[in-house]
């Protein structure tokens, strides 16, 4: 069985900067000893926007300029990247909240065997959320999990709104 860490979307934008809030700080830490203790593959995305963010959709009804690439805001969170860099990973751009390639390279790299998919990062009510339902959509036979000790939402009252959405769609959260 092939295992694959998704670290979704812990740029600084997300933790400490535009969006950035108290408990998605909180989770660094955590995220850290995940990726430092993860026996498998990893992949991160990279939520990535152009400077015309406040012109599309998503900016429309997000009015927030965040993870502009090439911004500071757009680089991963400095420990995150340090865990990620001793441990190796392959990014994954993504222009909105869930990443429509991510299959085919998990596909790609299990190569023919099962695959177990966790996931961890920001926001889980969004980003980690809209990953973990593509996830489950195209790999519906594979276990895929989310720690939520390694996860944070725009409040905690959503981050727990979709938790609960993720163990409906059965999904394994812990």
């Amino acid at each position: 069985m092939k295992r694959f860490l998704i670290v979704v979307d812990i740029q600084k934008d997300f933790v400490d900067g535009s969006l950035g809030t108290p408990e998605a700080v909180g989770i660094i830490e955590n995220a850290c000893r995940k990726i430092e203790a993860f026996d498998g593959e990893i992949i991160a995305t990279l939520d990535t926007h152009t400077e015309d963010y406040i012109n599309t959709a998503e900016g429309k009804k997000l009015p927030v300029v965040h993870c502009v690439k090439g911004t500071d805001g757009w680089l991963l969170n400095e420990k995150v990247k340090a865990a990620l860099d001793q441990r190796g990973f392959d990014a994954v751009e993504k222009n909105t909240f869930g990443s429509v390639n991510l299959p085919e390279i998990i596909r790609r790299k299990a190569g023919g065997e099962e695959a177990y998919i966790e996931l961890i990062g920001l926001c889980t009510d969004i980003c980690v959320v809209s990953n973990a339902l593509i996830l489950k959509a195209e790999f519906p036979e594979s276990q895929i999990s989310v720690d939520s000790s390694c996860c944070a939402g725009v409040t905690p009252e959503l981050h727990n709104a979709a938790l609960m959405t993720m163990k409906s769609c059965q999904i394994d959260v812990y």
